[in-house]
């Protein structure tokens, strides 16, 4: 498996309301720009259809690897009689697997927002954003390994998926930002933010990569255990 860099969102943010959910808004709107159906034109079998091949090909790929999500596994895990009806909904696989990609941002943001939000200061939205980050893990297990499997596979040379990577790759900059504005709050105490970024970032990367290739490994405790290692790494002295 190639490793592709992933954290969230998961790469949902550690705060503010206005940026959180800035992935899932830019990826929806690049999807559109490549001539994707919007939303709000299509019919409710329509959506549901294309809902459940969505759902069909993260579990085939999460289990089985990028390489091979056939159409022919997808459409077999939907229940679908033929391929023609993924056709039918999606342009190509680099159109399915945007949508995957899109999916899992949805469903990590709904899941990780309200935490998120429950928290007032830095260091409790970066605990709440590491601790949410391995819920994702275990409440949904093969999202995010599907992603990790799509992210290190797709073609870059696609102008969607392309700018889609690059929107994921955008995050660590975030991230440092947000530590940055953490410290003249004087909530967090001295540190290269931009290297606690990229150390955030890997080190939830790890656990999605481990998860995968350990059945049994509990995610949970790990997750406490990085969330006290990030928390001491950060933490104000004086």
């Amino acid at each position: 498996m190639k490793h592709q860099q992933l954290a969230y969102p998961n790469r949902l943010l550690l705060g503010q309301a206005n940026t959180r959910t800035v992935l899932l808004m830019e990826a929806r709107n690049g999807a559109a720009k490549q001539g994707a159906t919007a939303p709000a034109s299509r019919t409710f079998t329509e959506a549901g259809r294309r809902a459940q091949i969505v759902q069909a090909a993260i579990e085939v790929i999460a289990e089985m690897g990028y390489a091979k999500a056939s159409f022919t596994r997808i459409a077999k895990r939907a229940g679908l009689s033929s391929t023609g009806m993924i056709s039918y909904h999606f342009s190509g696989k680099d159109d399915l697997m945007r949508e995957v990609v899109i999916e899992v941002l949805r469903v990590a943001d709904e899941y990780m927002r309200p935490r998120l939000e429950a928290q007032s200061t830095g260091p409790g939205r970066l605990r709440a954003y590491i601790e949410a980050n391995i819920a994702v893990l275990e409440e949904f297990p093969q999202h995010l390994p599907a992603v990790v499997e799509v992210l290190g596979n797709v073609r870059r040379d696609d102008a969607s998926m392309g700018e889609l990577c690059a929107l994921m790759e955008s995050v660590v900059d975030m991230h440092a930002q947000l530590f940055r504005e953490g410290q003249e709050r004087g909530e967090f105490g001295e540190f290269d933010p931009r290297v606690m970024a990229v150390a955030l970032r890997g080190s939830i990367d790890a656990v999605v990569n481990r998860a995968v290739r350990e059945p049994g490994f509990d995610a949970a405790v790990y997750g406490r255990e990085l969330a006290d290692l990030f928390d001491r790494a950060t933490r104000r002295t004086t």
